[in-house]
């Protein structure tokens, strides 16, 4: 069985957004334990009332909104849904934006600090978008 594999979510621009979800869904489906930490701009894509649209970084970003991609949201919903797959939203982040766990979006499972986070992926893959 292929080690945990452990997200860390900071930017919140669409190409890196894309690329994270892609690759939590792509794990999780295939029977990987996928856990994301969403912090910083990702946070606010996360939300029962989220951001406008993910910017784009350059025109990767750009032909991502015009094709027929399926959008980073879904894809993360999609590892939770079909797979192992668990969200959290970062407590500090939380704190400064002034947000409780009822503003997450349905598909983020809690709130966790980064200890604990990072306590926890000893035991796998971390990677950070």
């Amino acid at each position: 069985m292929s080690p945990p594999m452990f997200l860390i979510c900071l930017s919140g621009q669409r190409e890196t957004l894309q690329f994270a979800a892609m690759t939590a869904s792509v794990a999780a489906v295939s029977g990987r334990p996928v856990t994301v930490f969403l912090s910083m701009n990702a946070l606010a894509h996360f939300l029962r009332a989220p951001a406008p649209a993910a910017p784009a970084a350059g025109p990767m970003g750009e032909l991502l909104a015009t094709r027929n991609v399926p959008p980073f949201a879904q894809l993360f919903r999609q590892a939770v849904e079909l797979g192992e797959a668990r969200i959290l939203a970062c407590s500090m982040a939380m704190d400064v934006m002034g947000l409780t766990e009822g503003d997450l979006a349905p598909h983020v499972a809690g709130v966790a600090g980064l200890t604990g986070f990072l306590a926890d992926a000893e035991a796998g893959q971390l990677l950070v978008f």
